[in-house]
């Protein structure tokens, strides 16, 4: 995930990273609890995907086996390459953003590699390693998203500092962490941040109260949002072509033109925003 959400100090061990942030997965780090809390994790999420995940993310789900004990990264980072090319680094959390985005682009993802405790079971303020595996790796598994994630980090590679840098950020938000897809089953979640929550998952899908918006990427780099509460708007894909197709344009004169604009507060509608309406499936 881009870079350090939260003003807490950070929970992994940096100091094993090499230039590029990367360190030794070490599985004789893990615990019989953080066996235990994965174990919990896997059993919980697996059930509630069933029914609130996009195909791609369960076909993904499927194919690499989601294990039921800690995985070693290596040993997947193999099987994935094989399918989309990309590769998974084991990370101590949180990185730089230049580190991050050379990662994407690269097709490299990082994963962090502890895992949370007992009592984060249902929210956690920065991204552990069940959530990277368990609600990222999926999708990597998909080539239309593997590409689109790859050619966002190219893209984050020239943002640097400049403004473009938290516009990004937020696209990275609403899509990769929060994305919602239309389907002809129905509403269903693609995002990480979702599909890695026993309650997200349902509340996005299924709750009256967030505002669900036709996917707009304007809309989405203009929108701010909160990482303490549950999302008061969530923005929704017709496919994933619609998003790679997305980054085939100049984003630094987007940028540019959007700081004529103003920031959208994140349970604001603006004029021009298109309410996603469920269909009605026979």
């Amino acid at each position: 995930m881009l870079g350090a959400h939260s003003a807490t100090p950070l929970r992994g061990d940096y100091s094993r990273a090499g230039p590029d942030y990367t360190v030794d997965q070490d599985l004789a780090q893990y615990s019989a609890t953080d066996h235990a809390v994965w174990q919990q994790l896997v059993t919980r999420q697996t059930k509630i995907i069933k029914r609130h995940a996009c195909t791609e993310f369960l076909q993904g789900v499927a194919t690499m086996q989601a294990p039921q004990d800690i995985p070693r990264l290596d040993q997947f980072s193999d099987f994935i390459f094989q399918r989309t090319g990309w590769r998974l680094v084991a990370v101590p959390g949180f990185i730089p953003d230049a580190s991050f985005f050379s990662h994407l682009a690269a097709r490299r993802f990082p994963v962090s590699v502890w895992v949370r405790r007992p009592e984060e079971m249902d929210y956690l303020v920065e991204p552990d390693l069940f959530h990277d595996f368990f609600g990222h790796v999926p999708m990597l598994l998909d080539p239309v998203f593997a590409d689109y994630l790859a050619a966002y980090g190219a893209k984050g590679l020239t943002a640097a500092d400049g403004p473009g840098l938290g516009r990004l950020g937020r696209l990275y938000w609403y899509t990769v962490e929060f994305g919602l897809i239309d389907t002809d089953a129905g509403l269903k979640a693609y995002g990480a941040g979702m599909l890695s929550s026993k309650a997200e998952t349902v509340y996005s899908i299924t709750s009256p109260k967030p505002h669900r918006v036709w996917f707009d990427l304007r809309r989405v780099m203009r929108s701010e949002y909160r990482i303490d509460d549950f999302q008061k708007t969530y923005f929704v894909l017709p496919d994933f072509a619609t998003l790679f197709a997305a980054m085939d344009r100049d984003f630094d004169a987007l940028y540019a033109d959007l700081e004529q604009e103003p920031d959208i507060d994140p349970g604001t509608l603006v004029p021009g925003d298109r309410l996603y309406a469920a269909r009605h499936h026979a």
